[in-house]
């Protein structure tokens, strides 16, 4: 399944995967949304696959709404390997 983003009450949902052949376009959709709003919340409960790839593509944006000031979100319980490696690069 292809990666599907709706948006709900400023709440942006994701559903299928997000891997190598999603990620590219995942981060350049992102990035629009992230120039158009402060706030972005991403909503995970819908994917159901995560990759390496697509780890990157969050800390990536992540990274650039920090550069422009922006608050970006990543909710949901979707794909449970995330919070694992997240919490892992968060200590040091």
């Amino acid at each position: 399944m292809a990666l599907q983003i709706t948006e709900q009450n400023g709440t942006f949902l994701m559903n299928g995967k997000l891997n190598s052949s999603t990620t590219r376009s995942f981060i350049i959709h992102f990035e629009y949304i992230i120039e158009q709003h402060q706030n972005v919340v991403l909503n995970i409960d819908g994917v159901t696959q995560i990759d390496h790839d697509g780890l990157e593509g969050i800390k990536t944006l992540t990274a650039i709404a920090l550069r422009q000031h922006k608050m970006f979100s990543v909710i949901g319980n979707g794909c449970k390997d995330i919070y694992q490696d997240f919490n892992c690069s968060q200590v040091a």
